[in-house]
């Protein structure tokens, strides 16, 4: 089982709030989409910021594991999920594990 650490960006969509992910040439809703950062991260952000692609933008640590990314602080981990009040509401409602991949 290999363990890759990671560096990935994640800010909120300007126009309707989402959090997004930056995927290494657009930005998805979705945090297992999110590519791997280079070392300086801040001329990215400026540029996507500038272009009011996205709003708030930074760095987070994570870890991918067969192809799946987990940010690795509990609030990146709620970010990438969704709403957790409901998760039927949530980006993963058919899982039934979701909740679990929080903690």
């Amino acid at each position: 089982m290999s363990v890759e650490k990671i560096k990935i960006l994640t800010g909120n969509d300007l126009l309707v709030g989402d959090v997004i992910w930056w995927t290494g040439s657009g930005w998805s809703r979705h945090v297992d989409h999110a590519a791997p950062l280079a070392d300086d991260a801040g001329a990215l952000i400026a540029a996507e910021e500038a272009a009011r692609s996205v709003v708030s933008a930074y760095v987070v640590d994570a870890t991918r594991e067969h192809g799946k990314v987990r940010p690795n602080h509990i609030k990146e981990r709620m970010r990438a999920l969704g709403p957790t009040v409901r998760l039927d509401l949530s980006l993963r409602p058919d899982d039934p594990a979701a909740a679990a991949w929080i903690a």
